[in-house]
C-alpha cells in the first residue's frame, strides 16, 4: 500500500524569516530553544532569527557540530529543561534541524536515544509528544526542513536514521536571502545533495506519483542552477531554486532513497569529518550506472526521464555528466581524494547493508555491488 502524507506549513520568499514570530504563535511555541551551530552565529543570521522574536524568552544552543551527534542532542536537550522550553526553532542547514529533531524526542521521551533509531524498531515509539519545531534552513541541501527524518552519529560512532511524521517540523520558513553569499564548495556540496534527493528518490520503485512529479521538477531546478548559485553567491534567482530544490527532494524522498544515501550514511559514521553532501556527489555516477539495469524490468523510463530534466540526450549520459559537474563545482573527484582508504570497505559496507535507505533502492544491492560501487567511487 502507497502512503503519501504532506503536511508541513510552509512560508517560501525572500524576507520570510519575519514571519517567525508569526509561526511560534500559530504553532504554539511561547518559551523556544534555537538549535544552531557557530558559523551560523558568526554569519549574523542568528542575531537575525532573534531580531525576529522580540517579545519571546528564548534560549539558544549554538554548538551543533556539522554531523550532528547524540552528544550535542543530550546538551541541547539539557538546556531545553532548565529553560522550561515549550518548543525549538532550528535554525541553519541540516545539521541544526536533525539536531533539533533529536532534541524533540530527547525532552519527551523516556529511555536512551538510540532505542528510537529506525534500524533498532524505534520509528513506532517516538509519539505526539515530541516538542514541536520550527525549522529555518540556511542552506539549501538536505530539506530537512520538510522531511520526517533525522540523522545523527550516536555514542557507538553509527551515523543513525530517526524516523516519524511527529518529528515533521510544524511549519519551515523558507527565506533565500539567507542563503545569499553561502560559500561556493558548501553552495556546491549542499546543492549537490539536493539533487541526490531528487535523482535517487525518482529511482526509488514504490509507488508515490506525486513525489515522482516533485522530484522530478526538483531535479530539473537544481540541475539548471547550481553553477550559477555556486559561480555568484548573490544569484537570487539561482538561490531561489536552489532552495526549491532542496526542499522539494525532501518532500518527495519520503518515497524512499538508496545505495547513495546507504553509502554516504554508512561513510560519514566512519568518517564524520567527511561532508555528507560531497559523498553523495561522489557516489552517485557508480549508483546511477549500477541502477541502470532495473530500467529494462521496470519498463518506466526512469533515466531517461531524468536525462531529459537535465538536458541530457540519453539516460546512458548521466554519469558521466555528474562526474563532470562535480569537476566544474571543484567538489572531490574520488573517494581516495578525500582520504578514504580501501581498508575501510568493509566496515562501509556494513553499515550500508544495514542502512535504512538499502532496501529502497531499485536494485538491491549485494555486498559484492556494495564494493563494486566504492571501487568505482575511488
Amino acid at each position: 500500500m502507497a502512503f503519501i502524507y504532506y503536511v508541513t506549513q510552509i512560508q517560501f520568499e525572500f524576507g520570510a524569516l519575519r514571519l517567525l514570530r508569526q509561526e511560534c504563535e500559530r504553532v504554539g511555541i511561547t518559551r523556544p530553544l534555537i538549535v544552531t551551530d557557530p558559523g551560523v552565529k558568526a554569519a549574523g543570521i542568528l542575531q537575525k532569527a532573534l531580531d525576529a522574536l522580540p517579545d519571546l524568552t528564548v534560549a539558544v544552543f549554538d554548538q551543533t557540530p556539522s554531523n550532528p551527534t547524540e552528544a550535542a542532542v543530550l546538551a541541547a536537550a539539557a538546556l531545553y529543561k532548565s529553560g522550561s522550553c515549550d518548543g525549538l526553532i532550528a535554525v541553519g542547514g541540516g545539521s541544526a534541524i536533525d539536531c533539533a529533531k533529536g532534541v524533540a524526542i530527547a525532552t519527551t521521551h523516556e529511555g536512551p536515544l538510540t532505542s528510537y533509531a529506525t534500524i533498532e524498531g524505534g520509528s513506532a515509539k517516538i509519539t505526539a509528544r515530541a516538542a514541536p519545531l520550527i525549522a529555518v534552513p540556511t542552506t539549501s541541501g538536505t530539506g530537512s526542513e520538510v522531511a520526517r527524518g533525522a540523522i545523527i552519529i550516536v555514542d557507538d560512532h553509527r551515523k543513525l536514521g530517526f524516523h516519524s511524521w511527529h518529528l515533521v517540523p510544524k511549519a519551515a520558513i523558507c527565506d533565500p536571502e539567507l542563503t545569499l553569499g553561502l560559500p561556493a564548495r558548501l553552495t556546491a556540496a549542499t546543492g549537490m545533495d539536493a539533487i541526490a534527493h531528487c535523482m535517487e528518490t525518482f529511482m526509488s520503485a514504490a509507488f508515490n506519483p506525486p513525489a515522482d512529479g516533485i522530484a522530478l521538477d526538483g531535479l530539473q531546478r537544481g540541475w539548471a542552477h547550481i553553477e550559477r548559485a555556486t559561480n555568484d553567491g548573490s544569484d537570487r534567482e539561482a538561490r531561489l531554486n536552489m532552495m526549491s530544490a532542496s526542499m522539494q527532494g525532501a518532500m518527495a524522498f519520503q518515497k524512499g532513497l538508496g545505495c547513495v544515501h546507504s553509502l554516504s550514511h554508512s561513510l560519514g559514521g566512519v568518517d564524520p569529518r567527511l561532508h555528507h553532501g560531497s559523498l553523495n556527489a561522489l557516489f552517485l555516477p557508480a549508483v546511477v550506472r549500477f541502477n541502470a539495469a532495473a530500467e529494462s524490468v521496470r519498463k518506466d523510463r526512469r533515466l531517461e526521464r531524468m536525462a531529459s530534466a537535465m538536458g541530457l540526450a540519453s539516460g546512458s549520459d548521466i554519469a558521466g555528466a555528474i562526474r563532470e559537474m562535480n569537476a566544474r563545482l571543484d567538489l572531490p573527484d574520488g573517494l581516495a581524494s578525500v582520504g578514504v582508504t580501501p581498508d575501510l570497505f568493509e566496515k562501509v559496507i556494513d553499515g550500508a547493508m544495514a542502512d535504512h535507505c538499502h532496501t529502497t533502492n531499485p536494485r538491491l544491492a549485494t555486498r559484492q555491488d556494495y564494493l563494486q560501487m566504492l571501487q568505482d567511487s575511488m
